[in-house]
């Protein structure tokens, strides 16, 4: 058996059902064997650094092993960005590259490159593989450091000949089982005695209790304390749960900052959040003064970053949370009264065509339970301020590692880890010109995404910044504007161009949503009013002074 053949049988076994990348010489060989193997699917992508986005939100949604697949080289390098943005999502992603045959190395042969140190920064762990008996138990080894502890990326890079080398006597391993991080008890019930004596207080909830909501609005219920969400963790619970009051950080709304800023909450319980600084308001000093604050995280680097901490508790979010809820429970919680929770008013459309109004309507006209893959744009401080959470886990939103197009890939990687759930991703014109060809992947998989790009000709989160810092913006980030629906249909998608909010009606947005694949939306819109980036205006304008 080849080696890389023993490697995909392994991957098989872990229950993986795609590999995203883009086919070469030096990955010929894992390529050939996907031949005969029907049960993984290769997703060739236009652009490996598309293809690692994809793996990570697959990653994501299917809470599972992902794979990402780049050649010697200019393969290799397109696929750390993604690697970088999978590190900081905490996502188990296994990055293969091919490399040159080990008796060239050093002879400056065709795409040589020693990706190993490349990648070693932004993952868990990386290597370069020698000897063909080696490739699986690398592999093997790599994966196990993917999925144990804190859940991050991977690197392995696979010399041609090493890939093609025969091994005998092959055992593949049975999927490795992750051990949990269990919280040290008599830390848990100190937090519940500290709560719990505790008259006032808010939850701020990061991205890390993605998978342990129900227990979140539980421990919620008990306390009746207010829950804050940062950016990333938009759309993990539906704005009518009555004890939510909104989003604090970049682009978050005003309520949430004047609970932060002048309310009187004397515990911040802080869950699943590295307190970053798009979480925190460009790190607002008021987020924990005077606060008893409580950090649990299954990552212990965070604690103590920049905010003092009374007690930090490492352990996976969901025993955690089990645990307080039980010790909350038996000191007699919940209290009977507590004050009602202020929430965020909400927005009432207009007929001006501007960006919130068009989001507004746009999700008026798609499925509640529509998950929104949100790019790096103007637009996306729109989305975060102004979009309804109407369903559970319905947004995406990259703003922690900010890769301008990673949302369109999102959007692919979501809908093949989700078949069931409808996906729309909202992107602009400047994402949509670095990975915007991957509606042509999404077309070759029949997948149907709806693909919504705000077009305003410019590079509009650069220009707003460059206003509010400077005065002035350069004359290059404005461009020449091109019709994206027209690219679209020259590519055989079908496509709409709105020009005016009447257009953004049922008729067309449901005739997009009917076509068995991809489509296109163009929102043609040149907004100048400033994007509601919360703080982060104050802190742009600031420089210079």
């Amino acid at each position: 058996m080849k080696a890389v053949r023993a490697v995909l049988e392994y991957l098989k076994g872990q229950g993986v059902r795609h590999i995203f990348g883009v086919p070469a010489g030096s990955v010929n060989a894992l390529f050939d064997q996907l031949i005969e193997m029907p049960e993984i699917t290769p997703i060739v992508t236009k652009h490996e650094g598309a293809a690692s986005y994809m793996a990570a939100a697959y990653a994501k949604y299917s809470n599972q092993l992902s794979i990402a697949i780049g050649c010697s080289g200019p393969g290799s390098t397109n696929l750390v960005t993604g690697a970088a943005n999978a590190m900081r999502e905490h996502l188990p992603v296994l990055f293969l590259t091919g490399a040159v045959p080990v008796n060239t190395v050093g002879l400056n042969a065709s795409q040589e490159l020693d990706a190993d140190p490349v990648f070693r920064p932004v993952t868990k762990y990386s290597v370069t593989v020698r000897e063909s008996k080696d490739l699986l138990p690398e592999v093997v080894k790599a994966v196990e450091i993917a999925l144990s502890g804190v859940p991050g990326p991977v690197h392995v890079a696979m010399p041609i000949d090493v890939q093609q080398g025969e091994v005998s006597q092959v055992t593949i391993p049975e999927p490795p089982q992750r051990a949990p991080i269990v919280p040290d008890l008599d830390t848990i019930k100190r937090v519940a005695q500290e709560l719990a004596k505790r008259e006032s207080g808010y939850i701020f909830v990061g991205q890390g209790i993605r998978n342990s909501v129900d227990q979140l609005l539980e421990l919620a219920d008990l306390l009746n304390w207010p829950i804050l969400t940062t950016p990333q963790a938009k759309g993990l619970i539906p704005e009518e749960h009555p004890l939510l009051s909104g989003v604090f950080g970049f682009a978050g709304h005003e309520g949430a900052s004047s609970l932060i800023n002048e309310g009187d909450g004397q515990a911040l319980l802080i869950l699943g959040s590295s307190l970053g600084e798009t979480a925190t308001n460009n790190w607002n000093a008021n987020l924990t003064k005077n606060r008893f604050c409580v950090q649990m995280d299954f990552d212990q680097t965070v604690f103590g970053r920049k905010y003092e901490i009374d007690i930090p508790v490492l352990g996976d979010m969901n025993l955690s949370l089990m645990f307080l809820l039980e010790e909350l429970r038996g000191l007699g919680l919940p209290k009977a009264g507590g004050k009602a929770i202020a929430k965020q008013p909400a927005y009432v459309p207009t007929d001006e065509y501007n960006t919130q109004n068009v989001l507004k309507n746009l999700q008026k006209h798609l499925p509640a339970d529509t998950r929104y893959t949100v790019d790096i744009g103007e637009f996306m401080s729109y989305v975060i301020n102004y979009m309804n959470v109407l369903d559970y886990n319905t947004f995406d939103i990259n703003v922690h590692f900010g890769a301008m197009g990673s949302g369109i890939s999102s959007a692919i990687g979501a809908k093949l880890a989700d078949p069931d759930r409808p996906v729309a991703c909202i992107t602009g014109d400047g994402c949509f010109f670095m990975h915007g060809m991957e509606i042509l992947t999404a077309k070759e998989y029949k997948l149907p995404i709806l693909f919504v790009v705000m077009n305003n000709a410019r590079l509009g989160m650069v220009y707003h910044g460059h206003e509010l810092q400077y005065k002035r913006s350069h004359a290059t980030f404005m461009q020449q504007e091109i019709s994206i629906a027209a690219m679209a249909a020259a590519m055989g998608i079908p496509s709409f161009r709105v020009d005016e909010l009447g257009d953004l009606n049922r008729d067309t947005v449901r005739s997009l949503l009917n076509t068995g694949g991809p489509a296109v939306l163009e929102i043609a819109l040149v907004d100048n009013n400033t994007p509601p980036m919360g703080d982060r205006v104050k802190f742009l304008s600031s420089f210079g002074k």
